[in-house]
């Protein structure tokens, strides 16, 4: 094909897998590395060179994508005494996509640029089925080269790009819409709870709510979870969770007051207490049912 990339590619998750064989499906040579065998046989089996390390997976490529699940794994695999800050050939690229803090972030990026490898923070909108379907948004910061440099491959699994700015732009954007994500979930909840009680069906609300004024594409996608209870997760409790102590954390760095967020993120962990800590965040909604006496419906 022309202009056949090699890629490295560490983490082959519920997000990293589908996005590493869009790579690949598009003609370029993939180096791929995972601490689960079974994720690095699946993608083997698309085509991918098996990696031993994480190291070895980035001296393969000139471009290099992380997709891991969180602060502690990022600190770990660039910042370590075999990390990739220290491993990395100058002059390549770092691309990092995970939900990840901006005060860790900011730490990778120094590291990164004292050993001239470029940092593009690459953050995802969207969920495990449109990473299927290669239709996740990418919010993008860090060097504007690097992000030119690598956009060909970007749009091997996303529909839409932003460029946001030199530096941690991409995170709190994130993070800023998983507020609003999170916060969707109670609010609904709560909603849909009061309609019940004035004896509407949870399906008759839904029907109207995605069709009105506060219609969205995150609650059209999760109708169906809300009218049959098969709460399977696409993001669990747990997940959302972390994300946001990750705002609270930022939020408190910025002297930031988040009121709603911090009374949401204890409605998650009474959620995770009573045993829905890996059910999908809309499991909220039984919360809220039990809590006004309600069977579920």
């Amino acid at each position: 094909m022309k202009n056949r990339t090699s890629v490295g590619w560490i983490g082959l998750g519920k997000m990293g897998a589908p996005m590493s064989r869009h790579i690949g499906a598009a003609g370029h040579e993939l180096h791929v590395y995972d601490i689960v065998a079974e994720a690095t046989a699946l993608a083997a089996a698309s085509g991918a060179n098996i990696a031993d390390t994480p190291q070895a997976a980035a001296a393969a490529a000139p471009i290099t994508f992380l997709s891991i699940p969180n602060d502690g794994v990022l600190r770990s695999l660039v910042l370590g005494e075999q990390g990739l800050a220290r491993t990395m050939a100058a002059g390549s690229i770092l691309v990092e996509t995970s939900t990840v803090s901006p005060r860790v972030s900011a730490e990778i990026a120094q590291a990164l640029a004292a050993a001239g490898i470029q940092y593009l923070r690459a953050p995802l909108s969207g969920s495990t089925a449109t990473a299927e379907a290669g239709k996740l948004t990418v919010l993008a910061s860090g060097e504007e080269t690097a992000f030119h440099a690598v956009e060909p491959l970007l749009e091997t699994f996303s529909v839409r790009r932003f460029y946001l700015g030199t530096g941690e732009e991409a995170r709190y954007l994130k993070l800023a819409i998983n507020m609003l994500v999170g916060a969707t979930s109670a609010l609904l909840a709560e909603a849909l709870t009061f309609g019940r009680k004035g004896k509407l069906s949870t399906d008759q609300m839904l029907e109207v709510i995605c069709e009105s004024a506060v219609a969205s594409p995150l609650i059209a996608y999760k109708r169906e979870m809300l009218t049959s209870r098969d709460f399977a997760p696409a993001f669990t409790v747990e997940q959302m969770i972390k994300d946001f102590d990750l705002v609270l954390d930022a939020a408190s760095g910025e002297q930031v007051p988040v009121f709603l967020i911090s009374l949401i993120r204890q409605q998650y962990e009474a959620a995770r207490a009573q045993g829905s800590g890996l059910k999908d965040f809309f499991v909220l909604l039984e919360q809220y049912e039990a809590q006004a006496g309600l069977a579920a419906a």
